[in-house]
């Protein structure tokens, strides 16, 4: 659906084919008044999802606020192959750590689409932490859903090669470039999206350190951004800890997810 029909269906609590059927319908006064306020605030430049307080993901609702990252279509090119990879694994159980979690929609969309996951999903923030609950609550996963508020890797809380996948979806836009993206991002939380200098310090952080936490022949599975491709495979190189296993492309036909299995090596605790 179209904005506009978003708008609608959700003020009417419609469906699309209604909306036309009666596309005659008279608006009462509450309503019209709604409609106009979200007109404003949309012309305002701020996103339709945090006004109507939802979106949707892979096919499920999610609740989003100004606290977390909206969940794009491209993310769900994220989500698909880590079910890939997840089917292949010859495991009872898998378990899987999702760095930077935000609205949970990485999560809760394997959470919901797979029997046999067991997911620890951690995020800087606790507002995050707390909407990332209430989806999982929301899609009926959170019995298999553990939640920590950790910087990274710093929760003690964390398991020690304790996992079969990391997922994550790092901020990676430049510092420089917030200012100068669209209306709509600048609503979104800073922290979400700056990715420092080069926009790359996340998946330096995370790549460097993933390894530890890995199984033997454990995968790490990252989303990426516009022409970052080969800075992230010279930082998975320069680490030594992985063997880069798939690129894939977006709707767009640019690069979007690299697919990366562990190494087995010798090092430091």
């Amino acid at each position: 659906m179209n904005e506009t029909e978003l708008l609608f269906t959700d003020i009417l609590n419609c469906n699309r084919l209604s909306l036309y059927l009666n596309k005659d319908i008279f608006l009462d006064r509450a309503k019209s008044f709604l409609v106009s306020c979200v007109l404003k605030r949309r012309i305002r430049g701020e996103p339709l999802q945090y006004i109507l307080g939802k979106t949707e993901f892979m096919g499920l609702e999610f609740k989003v606020t100004a606290d977390v990252f909206i969940p794009r279509p491209e993310t769900e090119i994220l989500v698909e192959q880590t079910i890939d990879i997840i089917k292949l694994l010859n495991c009872q159980i898998v378990k899987l750590l999702d760095i930077g979690t935000g609205s949970g929609c990485i999560t809760v969309s394997l959470a919901k689409l797979l029997p046999n996951v067991k997911i620890t999903a951690i995020d800087i923030s606790q507002k995050a932490i707390e909407i990332a609950q209430y989806n999982a609550l929301l899609n009926n996963v959170s019995d298999k859903i553990r939640l920590i508020h950790s910087n990274l890797f710093t929760s003690c809380n964390l398991q020690v090669t304790g996992y079969d996948i990391i997922v994550s979806n790092p901020p990676y836009i430049p510092t420089a470039e917030i200012e100068t993206l669209q209306p709509e991002v600048k609503y979104e939380p800073h922290i979400a999206l700056d990715g420092g200098k080069d926009g790359l310090d996340f998946y330096r952080r995370i790549i460097n350190k993933a390894h530890r936490y890995l199984k033997k022949d454990g995968f790490l599975i990252m989303e990426m951004g516009f022409n970052q491709k080969d800075a992230i495979k010279n930082i998975f190189q320069k680490s030594g800890y992985f063997e880069i296993i798939e690129l894939i492309n977006d709707y767009n036909n640019m690069d979007r997810v690299i697919i990366a299995k562990k190494r087995e090596r010798e090092w430091i605790n």
